[in-house]
């Protein structure tokens, strides 16, 4: 992997990649996560006397569909965790398919963020203006016939998660899926809404719509570029999960940001933002 391993776990030695404990390990699950709109399982995985924590997603718990009738949820997932690492970014836990007590599913490295983590990196408020710090996103209505600006923090973690979301073309990016890690890393979570052959990003994150990319961005895309190339390591790993076509329009959207050099706008055809936000 072009980033180093994140977040190392309790028990977990250097010695033992997480990917490896999350593919190998013996899965027991501890609890179901029951606000999920599938079957999500919150579970340890051991493996040779190290553990982790972890959450488990079978695909038999996946609701069907009907825009995405190719693939599943978990191939998704694992798919936005290998685009992830080609960045160099990390953005994404640990993710693996592998077998489970309830057949194949994806496992993902838990990561524990605390309680209401989103609330230091969204917030309401009055008037006009995001102030300094924020990024305007859209006004929002709160009761009575108030409304008020919906913002996001200026923050080059979300604006590289950003950059992320454009390539995958994620059509889910809630603020309950962004996890600020006690080491300070933020994580993106729930990517089975991904790679769609269609614009379809769905986002609280356009605070940056339109403005140049960073040097950064621009560096970690044209490094995509060169891996999603035909026999390129990127392109060979995502053919496994997503289809011809949807890898054919990995490429387009890579190569649409490089040519640009911008963050999308909302394009009109698709809603901008998901509901419900959080």
């Amino acid at each position: 992997m072009s980033a180093p391993e994140r977040l190392p776990a309790p028990g977990v030695s250097p010695a033992t990649p997480i990917e490896e404990l999350l593919a190998r390990g013996e899965l027991t699950v501890r609890a179901r996560i029951a606000e999920a709109s599938n079957a999500v399982l919150f579970c340890t995985v051991t493996h040779e006397g190290e553990s982790v924590d972890c959450v488990y997603k079978p695909i038999k718990g996946e609701r069907p569909l009907w825009d995405f009738p190719d693939g599943n949820l978990a191939q998704r997932e694992r798919a936005a965790y290998l685009v992830s690492e080609a960045t160099g970014w990390g953005l994404v836990p640990t993710t693996v398919l592998r077998d489970g007590p309830y057949g194949e599913g994806m496992v993902q490295h838990w990561i524990d963020a605390g309680e209401s983590p989103e609330a230091e990196l969204l917030a309401l408020v009055e008037g006009e203006k995001a102030g300094e710090g924020w990024k305007p996103v859209a006004f929002a209505e709160v009761g009575e016939g108030r409304t008020a600006l919906l913002v996001h923090a200026d923050d080059p973690r979300l604006r590289r998660l950003s950059v992320l979301d454009a390539v995958i073309n994620n059509g889910d990016r809630k603020g309950g899926h962004l996890l600020p890690a006690p080491d300070g890393r933020l994580y993106g979570i729930d990517h089975g809404v991904t790679f769609h052959t269609e614009h379809k990003l769905r986002t609280l994150l356009w605070g940056w719509a339109g403005e140049s990319l960073t040097d950064e961005a621009r560096s970690a895309l044209a490094s995509l570029a060169d891996q999603l190339a035909d026999g390129g390591p990127l392109a060979t790993r995502l053919a496994e999960l997503i289809t011809a076509v949807e890898l054919d329009a990995v490429r387009a959207r890579v190569a649409h940001l490089v040519r640009t050099g911008t963050h999308p706008k909302p394009s009109g055809q698709w809603p901008a933002i998901p509901w419900p936000p959080v």
